[in-house]
């Protein structure tokens, strides 16, 4: 019998395909004595012959996948898996102690671990130890007879089912074989959700309750533009699934057509749409889907997908390759926002109670800690200024004191440069991420000295309504449509028009299609959201005049008191 299930949409698009479990297997075993002690060996023995097939299986793909250099972490685990003492010392244990395989693998490899972790300033003792830890979890799964879960490895077309994904899951799922994901928690500005939009992957979050109705292999309905998940579909209901995706589809040519079209809206006003962008990867992206602009580049993935701080001449590359490859249009760059829910594990940070209130981005960059790397990639930036349209932004910022005094880097290294001889571009634009309420509140003391804003949503939401946006208990207070949020939104822009600023928004807000025509009616000038929304936006602000939204925004802001209010109003304003 079917079964529907709702969750939150977080990127649009419609599949069908059998479940594939991404969720970690009990691994739990009771310690047993044995009398047949040369059983438990051979025992051990079968599990390191599979786990060595199955290792040398993901170390090829990942070769394929992911190069050379990323595969060799595979070669570490796979040594682990040969090496005669450790494995000569759990078989004694087995014969010593008389005891079942799964309790004399645990005390012999919690005993390495144990000693490599104890050199806690030795960096390559603390990955031997992390490598021990993986290999031994895999040699138990085999000797308990569950399965690892390794998206990697998924060769058929599958919809997978999740608790949650962290960004390194999401980035290993192959297009060609995903061809949606469902997860039990997350909103539509999780990582994992934002992923799924750039991957252009169907996804569904914050169902509460997939891992613990779905098991591997049953077929999944799964349409992410309403967010819906049946479980195993019937006949019909499969069929009125494939017709929306087709009608889905039918949109996107129709889309399509508008890539190299300009963005105006139906009384001609020219708005700028752009795209928020990774990696310098995501340049593809950006063009398929004609944005004007790069209005988010989140430089900390050059951090995070570094084993140490990236060099000057590593980010210049990085950036150079974003500017010349947009050929002049604009591209803002946010400078190292890291802290939150984004770790580094060569900057070792204090552990936090609230690490979104506390030590991170802008914060890291004006402090003793982080004063060196801010530097670098200041130079790094001014380098590559002159092969484009530079913008900088500083993420974070709730006093003027501390733009002034990022402001004040910038200009003491830009004239360390010049005197050097190197050539910096003139025209670069610094600004700020308005994402806390703070900076929101004085945008007019702001504006007389900022080159522009950019509205960062996810953040200034959770902030404004005091709600953490990755729990799910009070994922009903992330409004963006609520009243209070409009309001610090239109104030932003006001200031900065007052001043001959100009303000864009790059939080998830941008491309949201309910967003949109309050947003133009406010007269935001650029919108930055995940590339594959930009022609959706596009077609849709070719319907709106800007006189009317600008009516809609002005009742919505004043005559609205709750956020369904909002909701309704936009839709009979759109019909």
């Amino acid at each position: 019998m079917s079964e529907m299930l709702k969750g939150i949409a977080a990127s649009d698009g419609v599949a069908i395909a059998k479940a594939y479990l991404l969720v970690q297997p009990d691994l739990s075993f009771d310690k047993k004595s044995v009398e047949d002690t040369s059983a438990e060996e051979s025992r051990l023995d079968g599990a390191l012959a599979k786990s060595t097939t199955e290792l040398q299986a993901i170390r090829e793909k990942a070769a394929q996948s992911l190069g050379e250099e990323e595969a060799q972490v595979f070669d570490a685990h796979l040594m682990v898996l040969s090496d005669p003492e450790m494995i000569g010392q759990i078989k004694q244990n087995v014969q010593d102690n008389k005891v079942n395989a799964e309790a004399a693998l645990k005390e012999v490899t919690d005993m390495y671990i144990g000693m490599f972790e104890a050199m806690d300033d030795n960096a390559y003792m603390q990955e031997r130890a992390a490598d021990i830890r993986d290999v031994a979890k895999r040699i138990l799964a085999h000797l308990l007879g569950v399965t690892l879960p390794n998206p990697s490895m998924i060769n058929e077309e599958v919809v997978v089912v999740a608790h949650d994904l962290t960004p390194s899951d999401t980035a290993q799922l192959d297009r060609t074989y995903v061809k949606a994901f469902v997860t039990d928690i997350g909103g539509r500005t999780s990582h994992s959700a934002i992923m799924a939009r750039s991957l252009e992957i169907p996804a569904i979050v914050g169902t509460k309750e997939i891992t613990a109705k779905v098991k591997e292999g049953d077929i999944l309905a799964v349409n992410g533009i309403d967010g819906d998940v049946i479980i195993h579909p019937t006949d019909d209901e499969k069929s009125d699934f494939e017709a929306k995706g087709k009608e889905y589809a039918d949109l996107k040519v129709e889309w399509e057509k508008l890539k190299h079209a300009e963005t105006v809206t139906a009384d001609g006003k020219h708005i700028e749409l752009a795209a928020n962008i990774g990696t310098p990867k995501d340049l593809e992206g950006v063009h398929n889907n004609g944005a004007e602009a790069v209005g988010l580049y989140r430089t900390e993935f050059l951090y995070m997908d570094s084993p140490d701080f990236p060099t000057e001449d590593e980010q210049y590359t990085a950036y150079t390759a974003v500017l010349e490859g947009m050929n002049g249009k604009p591209v803002v760059v946010r400078t190292m926002d890291i802290g939150g829910d984004k770790e580094l594990p060569y900057l070792q940070l204090p552990h936090e109670m609230n690490p979104f209130l506390g030590y991170r981005a802008l914060r890291i960059s004006l402090s003793e800690r982080g004063d060196e790397m801010f530097r670098t990639q200041m130079r790094a930036l001014l380098r590559a200024s002159v092969h484009g349209n530079l913008r900088i932004m500083f993420p974070m910022v709730a006093t003027l004191k501390e733009f002034r005094a990022a402001k004040k880097i910038f200009e003491e290294e830009k004239a360390k440069l010049v005197s050097e001889g190197t050539k910096v571009s003139d025209t670069i634009q610094v600004g700020i991420m308005i994402e806390i309420p703070a900076a929101a509140v004085i945008a007019d003391k702001f504006a007389k000295e900022v080159d522009f804003f950019s509205i960062g949503t996810n953040d200034l939401i959770q902030y404004t309504m005091a709600a953490d946006r990755m729990n799910e208990r009070v994922s009903y207070l992330y409004q963006p449509y609520n009243p209070s949020i409009l309001r610090l939104i239109k104030n932003v822009i006001d200031a900065s028009h007052a001043e001959g600023k100009w303000t864009g928004m790059c939080g998830e807000m941008g491309g949201d299609q309910m967003a949109v025509p309050l947003l133009v009616g406010m007269g935001l000038d650029e919108f930055s959201m995940s590339a594959t929304s930009i022609l959706q936006t596009r077609s849709l602000m070719k319907r709106l005049d800007t006189k009317k939204m600008a009516e809609l925004a002005d009742r919505a802001l004043n005559d609205c008191d709750t956020m369904e209010e909002v909701i309704d109003l936009v839709k009979d304003y759109t019909r």
